[in-house]
């Protein structure tokens, strides 16, 4: 039998009632002749819940514990969605992750997936079943300990699966419609997009974007899962959504596909800083070592054999970035004047994989913001974006300015 996957976010799972719509859409999938794999989530708003009892118990938790009480709420889902199933005459049974089993590291709350048995869902779909209902987000340890993926791992659950059982396709079943080109709740002009290449998905992701948790499109782009993103509370169609796909299977396509941002961005500068081999290496192993996420890095030109080294880092890793640096200075392996942290801004993204073959993107995003009055404080560029650091209280009047630049809301 041919195989789909198909993940159910938590707002699509947040009750009785949304399980038994997202049972229905299952029903319709196996009688066109499918064997399912059904990935969920909690219900909205449970593992929330169940990070503040763990963090109300044990402040200093262990995180073997923590991921046993977090991974419960999709047992909890899963199970219901198995009965559902059954209350519809569809063979169907839940799976945690350790029964799959869906191997793991033993990196607990943020585990990588090692391996994914297929024998044990395959034996059963050969003795009937249709669909197999798995609990999304968790795994096992080598050392026999439930594991999670870290917050949106149901989504790289989904994407595992899809690949490990040859799925014919992966449907994302969330509260969104599909992907669009930038977020229409800032920009009523914003348009969804039939497909979109597995790169510029990453890039959006990974920029801002919050549609896709970015680990699992990276799992889709290498073993060429062919993704789906859907909204659970919509007539469906067979071209419903966004089709997330290989750039050749896309005719033709924008210069720019998308505008991303990111709110909670911050600029820290280590002001005269020695200008000597080695020092780009301190500064950011020692960024590396407290566990900062340094994104945009600028380094101003040499005077004097001193200059400037600037990055932007999420600000809630402010503090820890500043503590880190300066014990580095401290304990005098590192020198330099000033940190000066500037935590009002914005990162702002232009997401297209027409620059490869196209001049002028960057003078274009440029010349808009400038028109605006918007000045730029740090910019970096790949093969197919261009990321600016901008004034916090210029976000969304940028986003809808480059939005409006290049036409994203006409198709190409």
């Amino acid at each position: 039998m041919p195989l789909l996957v198909m993940k159910f976010g938590g707002t699509s799972v947040a009750n009785l009632d949304r399980i038994r719509r997202a049972a229905k859409r299952v029903g319709v999938e196996v009688a066109k002749g499918y064997d399912v794999i059904v990935i969920v989530s909690a219900m909205s708003g449970k593992t929330n819940e169940l990070v503040g009892w763990v963090g109300e118990t044990s402040p200093l938790y262990d995180a073997r514990e923590y991921d046993a009480v977090v991974s419960s709420g999709e047992i909890v889902t899963a199970g219901l969605m198995a009965l559902t199933l059954q209350e519809m005459d569809v063979p169907a049974r839940s799976w945690q992750g350790w029964q799959v089993p869906l191997k793991t590291n033993s990196a607990h709350s943020q585990a990588r997936i090692e391996e994914i048995g297929t024998e044990h869902i395959n034996a059963k779909f050969g003795e009937g079943m249709k669909v197999a209902v798995v609990a999304g987000f968790q795994g096992i340890s080598p050392e026999g300990r439930v594991t999670t993926l870290g917050r949106g791992g149901s989504d790289t659950t989904a994407v595992a699966f899809a690949a490990a059982f040859g799925a014919e396709r992966c449907d994302i079943y969330t509260d969104v419609d599909g992907v669009y080109t930038t977020d229409p709740r800032i920009c009523d002009k914003a348009r969804k997009l039939d497909k979109i290449a597995f790169e510029e998905m990453l890039e959006l992701a990974s920029l801002g974007a919050k549609v896709l948790q970015t680990r699992s499109v990276e799992l889709a782009m290498r073993y060429k899962v062919k993704l789906r993103v859907l909204s659970s509370f919509e007539e469906q169609s067979d071209e419903a959504g966004t089709l997330v796909c290989d750039e050749e299977e896309i005719m033709e396509s924008n210069v720019v596909n998308g505008v991303a941002y990111s709110r909670d961005e911050a600029k820290l500068t280590c002001l005269s800083v020695a200008d000597r081999p080695g020092i780009a290496a301190t500064i950011f192993g020692c960024l590396s070592d407290a566990g900062v996420n340094v994104d945009m890095i600028v380094q101003n030109i040499s005077e004097d054999g001193r200059t400037d080294m600037t990055f932007s880092c999420p600000t809630d890793q402010v503090q820890r970035a500043e503590l880190a640096l300066n014990a580095f200075k401290d304990k005098g392996e590192l020198n330099y004047a000033e940190l000066v942290a500037d935590t009002g801004v914005a990162k702002i993204s232009v997401v297209g994989i027409g620059m490869r073959s196209q001049s002028g993107v960057a003078a274009k995003m440029f010349k808009v913001l400038s028109d605006e009055g918007i000045n730029i404080k740090v910019i970096t560029t790949s093969e197919i974006k261009i990321s600016v650091l901008v004034d916090r209280k210029y976000m969304e009047l940028a986003v809808q300015a480059l939005h409006d630049a290049f036409e994203l809301d006409k198709a190409s």
